[in-house]
């Protein structure tokens, strides 16, 4: 059965256009699942049925016999008997004859053909509120994905000739300048051109809390302004935006099957044609064994053991299982990039993840100033903060954010030494700053307590003076410690660190965590050799988690590939399978129990299925199980599979 691949460019904010399932067929058109005309049918069907079998029990209705009986259960067949049949024909004329609308329309035409009028619009009847169950809760799956349609930008203020102007936000070219309102949606990454700006990333990260960002810092797509006109300059076309991006990968995850689910497509389509030639010896074949052989109970027998082999349960159930895996996963921010990553998911027991970025913000900051001389600690960074006025090292950017009273001092004659630091005069001193290499071939003598320092360190020196030092370190993410003892406690055995920060901070930041084993000062290459290595060991299956451009090739390399950051490097992004949107190592763990539950909810539904079918055959083979058991069977275990799937939409996936 063919998917339909979803157009990005064919939907509108606010579409009302509903999606066929994932069979390929939309029994329901193009109605909205909530409407009300959507249920008629089934609820005329049901009025019908009921009103007939009460008849059919009560002498008090005579009339009720003959052409009335059969017009009456006619009527209440065709609302939900001839979208079935309809759909079978069409499966015949494309060449495809073993379908289950194939199935549901012999059995219940046959029940009609040998007088079983109630057990075939019963049948029929269950079968389409299994349809509409199925309808409701792909629907209910795809929330997200609706809210995410919901915040897609759909016009951007562009200036062009002298003014802003309305224009469609796919016509705007890199480098433009665009104006966004208060309470408007951002329509293309870019570049802040504006002093400051507060937005929501919520459509981005799943986090709505209020992001400040400066001039010259990222906007993306999605994000709503929040304080003020801003104007923002356009860094990427409207395809490749980072909202474009994230619809893309979740409305494109259902084409990528799991191993589970192609195996039960290809059985259905083996078993399917087999059930149909055994019902039809089913019917025939007992006249050369039977004394007694009565051909209507013999094809009655065969019209049961065709209801109840119908493959409905597991081609509905089993899809829906990992559609809503994948529709609880995107609301709790993690994009799976298809169910077969959900089920490669619960297979890792080695979790190797990079540092900065990952389990750190990424972004330095001041962790200790220690000042030796005999300036005020203001005055003494006032000094250091002129030198690094100079400088566009990352660094220099940490030690700037110090908030300094008193006027600001200005520093000249600056000039870098390389890879020591820089020499300038500040205030009519001269000034170094730098690391100890610097100090002590201009001659001046550091305390000994730094050579323990583990953070990187700016020596300061003042008319040739040690006057003390800063440290400079990478902030732990909030949840970090959390996120460590989740995946543990999820049963994996190894975590283990591979960074290309220095080993020196790499090995405290991974005591720090309880890391089992980790290492520093390594180049993308480096990682991937140490990933390849891991993944020749006996049953390893190895989870990769990274951020920036250089750990593309392990996350391609490794069995499950996390991407951290909806924000993060678009080249990661692309190349892992799984993305956490809003940066939280915390989210992994919750990755894992996930897609855990899809699994073990996909074979509670296949055991179900499999089990209640086989009792039931086994009974309808021998006469012994009517056509409402064949319902129960077919269409009841359909509708309890589909309940136990709808279940990974309402668990609250609370952090450990």
């Amino acid at each position: 059965m063919k998917k339909k691949k979803l157009n990005l460019r064919d939907i509108k904010p606010n579409s009302k256009k509903e999606y066929s399932h994932d069979d390929g067929h939309n029994h329901n058109g193009s109605k909205s699942t909530s409407s009300f005309g959507t249920y008629l049918p089934a609820i005329f069907s049901f009025v019908m049925l009921i009103a007939g079998i009460a008849f059919d029990y009560f002498d008090t209705f005579p009339f009720f016999k003959g052409w009335i009986r059969i017009v009456w259960y006619t009527v209440a067949y065709i609302p939900v008997g001839l979208p079935v049949i309809e759909d079978g024909w069409k499966s015949i004329k494309n060449g495809d004859f073993f379908t289950e609308f194939f199935l549901m329309s012999i059995a219940t035409l046959g029940a009609f053909a040998i007088g079983e009028y109630p057990e075939g619009v019963a049948v029929m009847l269950f079968y389409a509120v299994g349809e509409l169950f199925q309808a409701a809760a792909v629907k209910s799956s795809k929330d997200s994905i609706k809210a995410l349609l919901d915040v897609r930008p759909n016009e951007a203020l562009v200036y062009r000739d002298n003014d802003f102007a309305l224009v469609n936000p796919e016509t705007v070219k890199i480098g433009e300048k665009i104006q966004v309102r208060v309470g408007e949606k951002i329509p293309l990454d870019g570049k802040l051109l504006s002093d400051k700006a507060s937005v929501n990333t919520a459509a981005i990260t799943g986090e709505s809390k209020p992001d400040t960002i400066a001039k010259g810092d990222k906007v993306f797509a999605g994000s709503i302004n929040l304080n003020g006109v801003i104007e923002i300059e356009t860094t990427k076309e409207f395809k490749d935006s980072s909202i474009a991006r994230i619809l893309d990968m979740v409305q494109n995850a259902t084409a990528r099957k799991s191993k589970t689910e192609l195996f039960i497509r290809k059985f259905a389509r083996v078993y399917t044609p087999i059930v149909v030639f055994l019902a039809i010896g089913l019917t025939f074949l007992p006249y050369f064994f039977v004394d007694d052989y009565t051909f209507r109970d013999w094809l009655y027998r065969a019209l049961i053991f065709l209801v109840i082999s119908c493959p409905c349960a597991l081609v509905i159930s089993i899809p829906l299982g990992y559609f809503g895996g994948l529709g609880a996963a995107s609301r709790n921010g993690i994009l799976f990039k298809g169910a077969s990553f959900l089920d490669a998911m619960t297979k890792v027991n080695t979790v190797v993840m990079d540092k900065t970025g990952t389990v750190t913000k990424g972004v330095f900051k001041i962790k200790e100033v220690v000042n030796t001389s005999a300036l005020a600690e203001t005055e003494f960074m006032q000094y250091l903060m002129a030198m690094e006025e100079q400088s566009t090292h990352p660094i220099a950017k940490a030690i700037l954010e110090y908030k300094a009273d008193g006027a600001d001092f200005e520093a000249t004659e600056v000039s870098e030494v390389a890879g020591k630091g820089l020499k300038g005069t500040v205030n009519g001193k001269t000034v170094l700053v730098g690391n100890k290499a610097l100090m002590t071939s201009n001659g001046i003598e550091v305390q000994s307590e730094t050579d323990g320092i583990v953070e990187s360190i700016v020596m300061v020196a003042i008319d040739e003076k040690f006057a003390g030092y800063v440290t400079i370190a990478d902030e732990l993410k909030v949840d970090a410690h959390q996120a460590i003892k989740q995946i543990r406690d999820s049963g994996i055995s190894k975590v283990i660190m591979l960074s290309g920060d220095k080993d020196s901070i790499t090995q405290q930041i991974a005591t720090e965590l309880n890391i089992d084993w980790a290492k520093g000062g390594m180049l993308p290459e480096d990682k991937l050799n140490e990933v390849e290595e891991l993944k020749k060991q006996p049953d390893t299956k190895v989870a990769f988690i990274g951020d920036g451009i250089n750990d593309a090739p392990v996350l391609a390399a490794s069995d499950v590939g996390i991407a951290m950051g909806g924000l993060g490097s678009d080249v990661a992004i692309e190349t892992a399978d799984v993305i956490i949107q809003t940066d939280q190592p915390s989210k992994i763990a919750r990755a894992i129990k996930i897609g855990r539950s899809t699994r073990r909810i996909v074979w509670q539904n296949i055991g179900l299925a499999f089990g209640v079918k086989a009792i039931v055959l086994i009974l309808g083979a021998g006469g012994l199980a009517t056509m409402w058991e064949a319902v129960f069977a077919d269409v009841g275990v359909a509708l309890l599979a589909i309940l136990n799937a709808v279940r990974l939409q309402k668990m609250k996936w609370q952090e450990s």
